[in-house]
């Protein structure tokens, strides 16, 4: 059986992987030219997703992958604050945890070399179709189409596959604009180290601002031992931040900026919301080159409305499907259990006790149900956000916070 995958992010390479450790013949096709040049961020892969991994690289992989990955174990408790800084609360305790976070850029190095010489760069994606013969094939803007049995689109929240089965767009834009950076935990002053700490935090104030902190440590709080293993991008304790505002023409227009302008414009935009001068230090310490923007995109959160098309020879998975905001920090790791459930699907065709459709038919219904999931989660904070951008909303906000900071303190 020949499969070929369009789009190279998280899950196409990791279909990909598992699907040629497997022995299939497969393809995927990757508009990049470069595996590296994708945002610079963190992923946190729970123990779901990385059980889902462990079925589609082989160990040396994912002993690499845990070498460069920040154990959640060894974090404190994760933190809400107000826009004064005042703590209102913890998360629950991480001490039992099994997640991880890992780079972006590491993870998808790392599944680009599980596939090897299966990935083609710089390939630019037109269509998709059938042939006369009913045989699906991949057009291309600057070569052949190309035929396969199966089809998989992974090719993003744009995706041009999932367009297609789906005959229009497969998300809509959630209402938010998010911008990130990376912030060097020694850059900034021993009064912010301190509160911020080695944990992610999350701080919500008036008018739809909301500040995203997230701790990432390959080093101290490796989740693997092995520094001869470790490739992390990540070198040593860092912030890794994303600023939230309400989508607007104003806030979109700060899209087109870059580096240092966008972030002081984004200070500004923060200032004029009144939050505390310290609590934007983590922005303002941050490497001007890792400041970027982007929309936050959302397919439904019900099940039945995700992949809305008969099963066939050519599917999709991820966010290509379920196209999840980054406030749950899940969406690569369904797109990863997306893969290894395709692969097992797949295998059963190729054991024959299982026909193609049927095999992604089982397929898509089980997706359906993961990317409800993550969605819900994901969608909870985004409406959280969105409703202190309302009159009623942004007074409740101001009103009740030093209440809950007041609470905080009694309890500690």
């Amino acid at each position: 059986m020949r499969v070929v995958v369009v789009g190279g992010g998280i899950g196409g390479l990791a279909l990909a992987a598992g699907l040629r450790s497997r022995g299939f013949e497969v393809a995927v096709f990757e508009r990049d030219i470069d595996v590296a040049a994708t945002g610079g961020y963190h992923i946190t892969l729970d123990e779901r997703a990385q059980s889902a991994l462990n079925d589609l690289v082989e160990p040396k992989i994912m002993q690499r992958l845990l070498a460069s990955g920040s154990a959640l174990r060894l974090r404190e408790r994760d933190a809400f604050w107000d826009r004064r800084g005042r703590l209102l609360g913890h998360g629950p305790d991480l001490s039992g945890s099994a997640s991880v976070d890992v780079d972006r850029i590491t993870l998808r190095i790392l599944l680009a070399e599980a596939v090897g010489d299966s990935l083609h760069l710089g390939c630019d994606v037109s269509g998709v179709g059938h042939d006369d013969h009913g045989v699906p094939r991949v057009l291309f803007t600057d070569r052949a189409p190309v035929s396969a049995d199966l089809v998989v689109g992974a090719d993003g929240t744009h995706s041009v596959v999932a367009r297609h089965l789906a005959g229009g767009p497969t998300n809509s834009p959630a209402g938010i604009i998010g911008y990130s950076g990376r912030t060097l935990r020694r850059d900034l002053s021993p009064g912010e180290q301190q509160r911020l700490g080695p944990r992610s935090g999350l701080a919500i104030g008036p008018r739809g601002a909301a500040l995203y902190v997230g701790f990432l440590d390959p080093v101290g709080n490796t989740a693997l031992d092995a520094p001869e293993l470790r490739m992390s991008v990540t070198t040593g304790p860092t912030y890794i931040w994303g600023a939230m505002f309400p989508e607007s023409t104003s806030t979109d227009s700060l899209r087109d900026l870059l580096g240092g302008e966008l972030q002081a414009a984004l200070l500004g935009r923060f200032r004029e919301r009144g939050w505390a001068e310290h609590t934007l230090e983590v922005i303002a310490q941050a490497d001007p080159h890792s400041v970027a923007g982007f929309r936050f995109n959302a397919a439904s959160t019900r099940a039945e409305d995700l992949a809305p098309w008969p099963a066939g020879r050519i599917t999709a998975l991820g966010d290509a499907v379920h196209a999840t905001p980054p406030t749950a920090g899940m969406g690569a790791g369904a797109a990863i259990r997306d893969a290894a459930d395709l692969l097992t699907h797949i295998s059963a065709v190729a054991d024959g006790t299982a026909t193609l459709t049927d095999a992604v038919h089982h397929f898509e219904a089980g997706m359906r149900r993961r990317g409800s999931e993550v969605l819900t989660l994901a969608m909870k904070t985004v409406r959280w956000i969105l409703a202190t951008d309302t009159t009623l909303g942004a007074a409740a906000t101001v009103v009740s916070t030093p209440f809950l900071a007041a609470a905080a303190r009694l309890r500690h």
